[in-house]
């Protein structure tokens, strides 16, 4: 049957309104403004630690929603906001892995128009179960009720100024001095923050300027004795599964990184749990401090990419897919069976970091 030419002027004007309505609905949601069919592509340098966390497809898409893509590319969180070879690349956001990194950047002259902590994991030591059962038993790891290994993180820094061998720390499996490998302070940020972490430890609280004479040359000492400090935690992290108790029995890293090797294969990981070989395992120095992740806003339409970051979705996805959590430092969702008893719900020793101009002090000192 056909339409008179009212009925057709009537489901025009209808099919009018409803369209109206549903662009002003979505207008103002910014979790659907990719419906609008606008995109933004927003270039900035990120932490090697995220790189898992921006390529993941869920990411991808609920960035989406809110009309935005990432062109992100890795960067040490030290070099991202001093080095100008990257800054001349007109970056509109940066995302370090410290919020010390917003003072430096402002130092450096950077234009930051907004930054915002979105996710935050603590620095955390991972080892293999044969070095951390000696540990044990020379009463530097210590196993709460919940089953997390937290370690006497100034203990073993006074063993490894001591030069004392494994076997004296009950690790009779390896050979010669204890030692902790860390990344490179210079250029990224779980090196940096272990250097501010091990300073603040040997001054007895939070370091200050006054402190870097008096201990400085301690915190120079732990470093000297890593030998080759890798440019990027990711790197270290892989050098660390590839090389194994013999090859790197304890490095510096971040909580997130055992996390998401696990449930990037949950197959592989319950293997290794069931095998007879060393196996890895995280200690909670105590204290330690937490790597808290700022988006720094050079450009204004990067404000939007904060207001994506901390929303429920990707809050959610952070957590329960790469083991980030909240800027609170709590879990932001059900954490999957593979991990959920893995993590401690909370960490309770944390330590603030020396302020900005004392690690601007220390770094020098450090240099490879």
């Amino acid at each position: 049957m056909a339409l008179s030419r009212r009925a057709f002027g009537v489901g025009l004007l209808g099919a009018g309104i409803v369209g109206t309505g549903g662009y002003f609905a979505v207008k103002d949601r910014p979790e659907l403004q990719g419906l609008l069919g606008t995109r933004t592509t927003l270039f900035g340098f990120v932490g090697g630690e995220k790189e898992a966390f921006l390529s993941d497809p869920d990411v991808i898409r609920a960035l989406g929603g809110y009309g935005l893509t990432v062109d992100s590319r890795v960067a040490g969180s030290v070099e991202m906001v001093r080095e100008q070879a990257l800054l001349s690349q007109h970056p509109q956001f940066l995302w370090p892995s410290s919020s010390i990194m917003v003072d430096i950047a402002r130092q450096n002259g950077i234009g930051i128009r907004n930054d915002r902590v979105v996710l935050n994991t603590p620095i955390v030591v991972y080892s293999w179960q044969p070095v951390v059962d000696g540990l044990i038993k020379a009463g530097l790891v210590t196993v709460t009720n919940e089953g997390h290994h937290q370690l006497d993180l100034k203990a073993l820094l006074d063993a490894i100024l001591a030069g004392v061998d494994w076997s004296k720390l009950g690790v009779n499996s390896l050979y010669g001095r204890a030692r902790i490998v860390s990344t490179d302070p210079n250029r990224s940020n779980s090196g940096f923050m272990f250097a501010g972490l091990v300073l603040s430890l040997f001054s007895g609280n939070v370091a200050t300027s006054g402190d870097l004479a008096a201990f400085g040359g301690k915190v120079q000492a732990i470093f000297r004795n890593m030998g080759f400090k890798s440019p990027s935690s990711g790197k270290l992290f892989d050098q660390y599964l590839a090389g194994g108790l013999g090859g790197e029995p304890m490095i510096v890293g971040y909580e997130n990184q055992l996390v998401e090797w696990i449930l990037a294969d949950p197959a592989r990981w319950e293997r290794i749990k069931a095998s007879a070989g060393a196996k890895p395992v995280v200690l909670y120095p105590r204290p330690t401090v937490y790597s808290a992740h700022p988006l720094i806003v050079v450009d204004e339409n990067a404000n939007r990419l904060i207001e994506a970051l901390v929303s429920p979705k990707l809050q959610e996805l952070a957590w329960t897919g790469h083991g980030f959590r909240g800027p609170l430092g709590t879990a932001t969702g059900n954490a999957d069976s593979a991990i959920g008893s893995l993590l401690p719900a909370e960490i309770d020793a944390i330590l603030p970091m020396p302020d900005a101009g004392v690690m601007l002090s220390l770094l020098p000192t450090l240099a490879s």
